[in-house]
C-alpha cells in the first residue's frame, strides 16, 4: 500500500548519550529515518539529549529539541508540537522504552498520537521476558529452560532445582546490562539484584546455561502485508556466553550446513511473524554444535547495533526501509536505491564475507575487569570486507588500531605453554591472539575446540594464517590477507615507504623488484537476488 496520507507530523526520539551498546549506529539510523520522512514531505520534530550527533543538525529536522530524554520532557514536547505520529524503532533501546512508557500510561491515546512501526503489543511481547517466552512456546519455538523472577528468592529456588551455572537476562535493558552468568548462589544473588535494579519493570529471566552452543543472528525485515525477508545472517566466532557485541562476527554464516541454515532461517521468519514486528528486527538463536537442537535467545523489535553491521555488510538500507514501512509502504513498493531496478523485497546475496572486530576501551581503563561475558564491554567495532574470512579478519585487526600487523601479540611470546593454556580458560579481549599463539605452538585443534568451544572451522582458518606466516608457499598472501610487512619480500623497507612521507627530491628507484603498491577494491554489495 502507498504512503499513509494521514501522517503529517512525526516525532522522532533519538538514542541519547553514547553508551556501551548504543552509540553512533543509532545516530546513523535516526538520520536516515529523518531523510526518508523529509523526502515524503512529512514534518519532523526531533528530540535528543546529545548535541554531538548528525541528526541534531539543523538540516535534518524541522524542529529540534536538545533536551533530556525523560517522560516529562517528551510529554511537554508532544503537548507543544502536537505530532500525529511517533517513530519508535530507530532510537535504540532508549527511544523504544520511552514510547512504551507513553503508550502504557495512555498518554499517546489521550493526545491522539500513533506509534508507527511495531505496535505496543508487539514491543511488549518481544521485550517482556514472560510474554516472549509464552509467545515462543505457543508457536512451537524452543527456549532454554527458564523462569521469570521479580525477586531473588524465586531466582534462587529455580537455580537450586535445575543447577548452576545460570544465565541472568534483565528485561528492557541494553547491551546485556545487569545480566551475567552465575556459577553459584553468591554470584546469582549479586547479578540478580543488579538485574532487577536495572530493569525498568524489575524483571529478570533466569535461564539454564547453554554456554558453548553456536550463536547465530538473523536480521529480518517485515511489512504490514506480511512480506518478510532475511537481510543478513551472522555468526559469532565465540560461542553462547559472550555478548555478541564483544565477539568477532562474520556475515554471512559460514559453519552451518544447509539444513541447519534453513531450519534457523524458517524459525526466524516464524518468530517475527508471530510477534507482528513491522520494520527491521534482530533474531538471536543458539544452535547445539553437534545436533539440530536449537533455542531462541531473544528478539530486538527495532533497528539495533547489529542492524548497522548487516546494513553495511550487505548494502541493504535497513533504517531507510524500516522507516518506509512505518509510514505505510510495503517491501514490494520500495525501490532498491543501489540497483534502481529491483525492490526491497529481494534478499541480498553475498559473494564475499564481512567480519566485525570489537574495539574495547581497556587501553584507557587499565584497571577495568577484562573478562568478557553476557554484558557488553566493547565501545566500538571495525568491519572489514574480503573474499575470505582470513583476509577480512586480518584487515579488521589492522584497522582496529591495536598497533598490530598480524595476529602475533608480542607479549605472549614470553609465556609458557601452560600459561597460554590457563589463559584460554578465561575469555578476554585477547582470546583471538591467545588461540593463534597456541596454534603456532602446536596445540591441537581438537583440544582447543574442547577447551574454548570455538568452532573447528575458525581454528583451521587460524592454522592457515599461521602457515602463511611461517613461509608456506602453498598459501597466497593476498588471498589470506597477510600484510606485506609480515611476509618475506625482497624489499626490506616496505613499511617505511608506506608510513613515511616522500622526500622533497626523491631519488630514482634502485634496480630490482619494485615495492608493492596499495590497492583499493570496490565490492558489489547488491549481488543478484536468489
Amino acid at each position: 500500500m502507498p504512503l499513509d496520507k494521514s501522517i503529517k507530523k512525526v516525532l522522532v526520539i533519538g538514542s541519547g548519550p553514547i553508551v556501551i551498546g548504543q552509540a553512533a549506529e543509532f545516530d546513523y539510523a535516526g538520520t536516515q529515518a529523518c531523510r526518508v520522512l523529509r523526502e515524503e514531505g512529512i514534518e519532523i520534530v526531533l528530540v535528543n539529549s546529545n548535541p554531538a550527533t548528525i541528526m541534531t543538525d539543523s538540516t535534518i529536522a524541522d524542529r529540534i529539541y536538545i533536551e533530556p530524554l525523560t517522560l516529562t520532557t517528551v510529554k511537554r514536547i508532544i503537548e507543544k508540537e502536537r505530532p500525529d505520529s511517533i517513530l519508535s524503532g530507530l532510537g535504540g533501546q532508549t527511544g523504544l522504552t520511552r514510547c512504551m512508557q507513553l503508550a502504557k500510561e495512555g498518554f499517546l491515546e489521550k493526545m491522539g498520537v500513533r506509534l508507527l512501526g511495531s505496535s505496543p503489543q508487539t514491543i511488549d511481547k518481544a521485550e517482556d521476558r514472560q510474554l516472549f517466552k509464552d509467545t515462543m512456546l505457543a508457536i512451537g519455538q524452543p527456549c532454554a529452560p527458564s523462569i521469570i523472577a521479580t525477586d531473588i528468592e524465586t531466582a534462587l529456588a529455580f537455580a537450586e532445582k535445575i543447577g548452576y551455572p545460570i544465565i541472568v537476562r534483565p528485561a528492557f535493558t541494553l547491551g546485556g546490562a545487569g545480566g551475567g552468568i552465575a556459577e553459584d548462589e553468591s554470584a546469582l544473588r549479586e547479578i540478580g539484584a543488579g538485574g532487577l535494579q536495572l530493569s525498568p519493570i524489575h524483571q529478570i529471566l533466569i535461564e539454564k546455561s547453554i554456554a558453548g552452543w553456536k550463536e547465530i543472528e538473523f536480521e529480518v525485515m517485515r511489512d504490514r502485508a506480511d512480506n518478510a525477508i532475511i537481510v543478513c545472517s551472522m555468526e559469532n566466532f565465540d560461542p553462547v556466553g559472550i555478548h555478541t557485541g564483544d565477539s568477532i562476527v562474520i556475515a554471512p554464516t559460514v559453519t552451518l550446513a544447509d539444513k541447519e541454515y534453513q531450519m534457523l532461517r524458517s524459525a526466524s521468519l516464524d518468530i517475527v511473524r508471530s510477534l507482528g514486528v513491522e520494520g527491521g528486527c534482530n533474531v538471536q538463536l543458539a544452535l547445539h554444535p553437534h545436533s539440530f537442537e536449537y533455542a531462541v535467545i531473544e528478539v530486538n523489535p527495532r533497528v539495533s547495533r547489529s542492524s548497522a553491521l548487516a546494513s553495511k555488510a550487505t548494502g541493504y538500507p535497513i533504517a531507510k526501509v524500516a522507516t518506509k514501512i512505518a509510514i505505510g509502504y510495503t517491501l514490494d513498493e520500495i525501490p532498491n536505491a543501489v540497483t534502481g531496478t529491483t525492490f526491497a523485497a529481494f534478499e541480498p546475496a553475498l559473494d564475499y564475507v564481512a567480519v566485525k572486530f570489537p574495539k574495547w576501551p581497556f587501553d584507557k581503563f587499565v584497571y577495568a575487569q577484562k573478562d568478557l561475558g553476557t554484558q557488553m564491554k566493547a565501545t566500538g567495532e571495525v568491519m572489514a570486507i574480503a573474499d575470505s574470512f582470513e583476509e577480512a579478519l586480518l584487515k579488521a585487526v589492522r584497522g582496529a588500531e591495536l598497533g598490530l600487523d598480524s595476529l602475533d601479540l608480542p607479549r605472549l611470546s614470553t609465556q609458557t605453554d601452560n600459561e597460554i593454556r590457563q589463559s584460554l580458560n578465561t575469555v578476554t579481549d585477547e582470546r583471538l591472539f591467545l588461540l593463534y599463539e597456541a596454534i603456532k605452538r602446536g596445540f591441537s585443534i581438537d583440544d582447543l575446540h574442547l577447551q574454548t568451544k570455538v568452532d573447528r572451522w575458525f581454528l583451521h582458518c587460524l592454522t592457515g594464517i599461521r602457515d602463511q606466516g611461517t613461509g608456506n608457499r602453498d598459501c597466497c598472501p593476498k588471498k589470506n590477507g597477510t600484510s606485506e610487512v609480515c611476509t618475506d619480500s625482497p624489499n626490506t623497507n616496505i613499511h617505511s615507504s608506506f608510513s613515511n612521507p616522500q622526500p622533497p627530491n626523491p631519488q630514482p628507484p634502485a634496480p630490482g623488484p619494485r615495492p608493492p603498491s596499495p590497492i583499493f577494491q570496490k565490492v558489489d554489495t547488491s549481488a543478484p537476488p536468489v
